[in-house]
């Protein structure tokens, strides 16, 4: 029967006892390099998926904010009762023959 020859016996060797924690660091070092200081980090990632989220509230609000300016445009448009009421509150206009106070 022959011998098993084990596959890693020229690494455990005495003269090649360097090269496990070498090996080690290094991979340490290059795990932390990309998590914390590449250009494309993981950081770099979460800080931008939490830019995205607060873009996509902001502009969920401003489509609000939009429907919301049209449905009172449509109402001015059709209404000149509202229209002059927003015009008198926004703009004080007054009509012709109302009686207008200056408070100073």
């Amino acid at each position: 029967m022959e011998e098993k020859k084990d596959r890693w016996a020229w690494l455990k060797r005495s003269d090649h006892n360097y090269l496990v924690p070498f090996v080690i660091v290094s991979t340490t070092l290059v795990a932390l390099w990309l998590l914390f200081f590449a250009h494309n980090s993981v950081i770099s990632w979460i800080g931008a998926t939490v830019e995205e989220r607060n873009q996509e509230k902001e502009m969920a609000r401003l489509q609000r904010e939009i429907e919301e300016m049209d449905r009172e445009i449509q109402n001015l448009r059709n209404n000149p009762d509202t229209l002059e009421t927003f015009a008198r509150e926004t703009y004080h206009f007054a009509a012709p023959g109302d009686d207008v106070y200056i408070v100073e």
